[in-house]
């Protein structure tokens, strides 16, 4: 199966009352990781890559290549999307161009106005493009690739109106962050999430920041429209963590332990049993 769009995987999660996990990506041990783990798990899967990500991996096209070419090779049959996150207007455009299946336009930092009138021709691009299209509103708090947000609560009337536009499904800024969560975090505004959803329709919703929310958090997101959970700083850590493990062990000087192949592969494990936790809490396995 090649890549698809994320829109009909999305629809069937909102419908069903579950949610597709997004992961990024950031080199090939990250991407056969997840791909093996969806499979294994038959679990649907968005594959998700910011513009540093890929600007670290030399290029749109040399990501969506190697997905594609993965896919092929370890006989992928569950859908898998390859999303770009947080999307600039010229980034969205490059990255539809490459190959990518699914695209974030991200207006948030901009007017309402501007959020429309870019998100309007974004969704006309995608729509003949048959891509899928998710925009934001209300930034996402913390730090991804020097974007920086506070946390900030998107206005239910503002999503109603970039929703209306058509876009595929939504980022609704609820006072989750990028990154590790501070100690006194004060929790997902459910309040915003309720009238969110209740006033956009049957829209599926993101949840971006997806590390460090506790489990009865996510599930009751879940619950009230999430259909998409965004997870990279944990699967960052896991292999952070496994790889200075074994180092620290020693095992890098002992016979060839040094080989890439070898080092990386407690991380790359490491990112696997993330992202089995995740789906399982999520509730994709075997929605495939």
């Amino acid at each position: 199966m090649g890549l698809v769009s994320a829109k009909e995987m999305l629809d069937k999660a909102y419908r069903e009352g579950y949610a597709v996990g997004h992961f990024n990506i950031n080199n090939l041990e990250w991407t056969k990781a997840i791909l093996l783990t969806a499979e294994e798990l038959k679990s649907p899967v968005i594959l998700g890559v910011s513009e540093g990500a890929a600007k670290y991996m030399t290029g749109f096209k040399v990501v969506a290549d190697m997905v594609k070419a993965m896919v092929e090779s370890l006989n992928i049959t569950v859908p898998v999307a390859l999303h770009l996150d947080h999307g600039s207007y010229e980034g969205a455009i490059k990255a539809m161009e490459a190959g990518f299946s699914s695209v974030m336009f991200d207006g948030s930092h901009y007017s309402i106005e501007e959020n429309i009138k870019l998100t309007k021709d974004m969704v006309d691009r995608t729509r003949k493009a048959g891509i899928s299209l998710e925009a934001e509103v209300g930034a996402i708090g913390g730090e991804e690739d020097g974007v920086v947000g506070g946390g900030e609560v998107a206005d239910p009337k503002e999503c109603k109106m970039i929703a209306d536009l058509g876009v595929d499904f939504l980022a609704a800024g609820i006072g989750n962050i990028h990154g590790k969560y501070p100690e006194n975090w004060p929790g997902l505004n459910f309040e915003v999430l309720d009238a969110v959803n209740n006033i956009t329709g049957d829209i599926p919703l993101v949840l971006h920041g997806g590390t460090g929310i506790p489990e009865d958090m996510i599930k009751k997101a879940i619950s009230m429209g999430v259909s998409k959970i965004n997870v990279n700083t944990e699967c960052q850590l896991v292999f952070a963590e496994e790889t200075r493990n074994y180092i620290l062990a020693g095992k890098d000087l002992i016979g060839k332990g040094f080989d890439p192949r070898k080092l990386l592969a407690p991380g790359t494990d490491g990112i696997k049993r993330v992202v089995k936790e995740k789906m399982e809490l999520f509730g994709s396995v075997n929605r495939a």
